[in-house]
């Protein structure tokens, strides 16, 4: 197999499904394991659960593209500029039109750094002779978006070892989305035939549990609170990923306390959380998800790498992009810190969570 076991293709399907039985060499006899068929029929230990439940997860995120197109409306009417310059370019113009394009960017969030780079490219590749329309020009810039995105975002699927269960924390500060991305996340994988449990870990904010518990009952998932008005979060997401692990649940989603990532205290909280739940699982948390807020932009970047810095993110999601004009922010976010996107939110809808899909993004976004 290609993919080691600890680093299971969750999105994109990598693994070769399990055979329906195989012959396993026991000195000096042999033993034939079968495997019972079922939607999903592999064992903890094989790989092929979380591989299955990934491609069908995969195909039905392709269906949604338009939910992403509809989501990224404003950043695309940032972005119409662009085909207007192009439409009467000419080479003599060349100067004034890539200006104005670099303005476009920079308004929509790349950030100067991108965008200089782009535009730099672009101006190598007409002068050259490379592109002779704007067309071809539009073609070039889409490609090197989408070369950036492919270069640094290439894990976008969910890693989710080869343990049952598999636990995800989803981390970021106070209004970033933290507890509706957690639900539409179950939301999502309870559809699939996914045995969900959350953890309700915000234990600071007094009306997260209450929030946790309506989005358990939406979904049909089960829950775990705390117990108690001091209890500690890794406690609760010990108890939630010890159950787990007894009951048989393919997922603990443990939802953490939104914080400022200036706040030393409460980021040392993320750490007892992190290691609390490696204690009962081998390996866990398999994923850290950051919850980052679209509406801010570029502003997001400090927040991300003082929590990469403290407890290792492995992936983003970005939400509230359908109300922002600032999409290039997940070009950015990509680029500087090689933290992949997973999932963004452009809407308000249950099944507005997406898994990201760089080419799907870089068409949503120009017209």
């Amino acid at each position: 197999m290609s993919s080691s076991p600890t680093h299971l293709s969750f999105l994109a399907g990598r693994l070769s499904p399990p055979f329906s039985s195989e012959r396993v060499g026991l000195r000096p006899q042999r033993v034939e394991v079968r495997i019972p068929k079922s939607r999903f029929s592999c064992s903890a230990g094989q790989s092929g659960f979380f591989s299955r439940l990934g491609r069908l997860i995969k195909e039905k995120a392709k269906s949604d593209v338009e939910k992403v197109f509809s989501g990224f409306s404003k950043t695309r009417e940032n972005l119409a500029v662009i085909d207007e310059l192009l439409l009467f370019w000419n080479l003599a113009e060349t100067d004034r039109v890539l200006d104005e394009l670099e303005e476009a960017l920079l308004v929509s969030d790349f950030g100067p750094k991108i965008t200089v780079r782009i535009v730099e490219r672009l101006r190598d590749d007409i002068m050259s002779g490379k592109l002779k329309s704007g067309t071809e020009i539009k073609d070039a810039l889409k490609g090197s978006v989408l070369e950036m995105l492919a270069k640094k975002n290439s894990k976008t699927e969910l890693q989710l070892g080869f343990r049952k269960p598999a636990v995800v924390m989803i981390v970021g500060v106070n209004g970033g989305g933290k507890t509706t991305s957690l639900g539409k996340l179950a939301h999502r994988l309870k559809n699939e035939g996914t045995k969900v449990l959350m953890a309700a870990g915000d234990t600071f904010r007094a009306a997260a549990s209450d929030q946790l518990e309506i989005w358990a009952e939406r979904t049909g998932c089960d829950i775990v609170v705390a117990e108690g008005e001091k209890a500690k979060a890794a406690t609760v997401l010990t108890k939630a990923v010890k159950r787990g692990k007894e009951e048989g649940y393919d997922i603990v989603l443990c939802d953490t306390s939104g914080r400022l990532h200036t706040n030393f205290s409460l980021m040392e909280e993320l750490i007892a959380c992190k290691k609390a739940v490696g204690k009962v699982v081998s390996g866990a948390p398999n994923e850290i998800l950051l919850v980052l807020d679209g509406n801010t932009g570029l502003n997001m970047l400090p927040q991300a790498r003082e929590f990469n810095e403290i407890v290792g993110i492995t992936g983003l999601i970005l939400t509230k992009l359908d109300g922002s004009a600032r999409g290039g922010c997940v070009v950015s976010v990509v680029e500087e810190l090689g933290i992949p996107v997973k999932f963004i939110g452009v809407g308000e809808a249950v099944e507005d969570l997406q898994p990201f899909d760089a080419e799907a993004f870089v068409n949503a976004i120009f017209s």
